[in-house]
């Protein structure tokens, strides 16, 4: 009888030991008390396009309705104001003929929103842009682009990107197939071009 022990005990131990890991390996066999709680993430921050810089990520910008008389004024008082702007500006008096508002943004990472200024022809050709920061001391012409049938957005990474449309050498005068995309970027002191690119 001890013999017999000695020699089958080991073998039912070991089937046991075998089961039990096979049943932990395909999830069968156990009493599950409730799902894991999966580790907390940590949200990965954003990295500005072409640097090493980490960006925070954006806050949604609060939308902002300028007064756009008040934008005119201001342009008009503007000293750097181009001479064709300055003149379709000085001699349009229903403001919704010539300008319209563009989108709120924050390129400026000023946690106060700058408005995008359209200026256009009757028609709503639209032949430039003006960026308007919202200031608590009044309005502030900080850029303008000279630049046709543009949309204005602002990247995850606060830069404002700005796409045109451009003509392609088979394209009709009425329509123009390719687009541009360039990049402007708040360096502290002024916007600059950072990428351009032809599509």
């Amino acid at each position: 009888m001890g013999l017999w022990r000695r020699a089958v005990l080991p073998a039912i131990a070991a089937l046991v030991a075998t089961s039990a890991l096979s049943a932990c390996a395909n999830g069968g066999g156990l009493r599950v008390e409730g799902p894991e709680s999966p580790p907390p993430e940590t949200p990965a921050p954003s990295v500005a396009a072409g640097t090493n810089t980490v960006s925070p990520h954006p806050q949604r910008t609060p939308e902002v309705a300028v007064d756009l008389y008040k934008v005119r004024t201001r342009l008009l008082a503007d000293k750097h104001l181009t001479g064709y702007d300055r003149t379709v500006l000085s001699n349009c008096t229903v403001i919704s003929r010539c300008l319209s508002r563009g989108k709120t943004v924050d390129v400026l990472h000023s946690g106060t929103p700058q408005q995008i200024v359209l200026i256009h022809t009757l028609d709503k050709f639209v032949f430039g842009i003006f960026l308007i920061a919202v200031e608590p001391t009044g309005l502030r012409p900080i850029w303008n682009l000279d630049i046709e049938q543009p949309t204005v957005t602002a990247s995850p990474q606060g830069d404002l990107v700005v796409e045109s449309k451009i003509f392609t050498i088979n394209d009709p005068v009425c329509c123009p197939s390719g687009r541009r995309v360039e990049v402007y970027r708040w360096n502290g002191r002024q916007m600059t071009k950072v990428s351009s690119t032809d599509q």
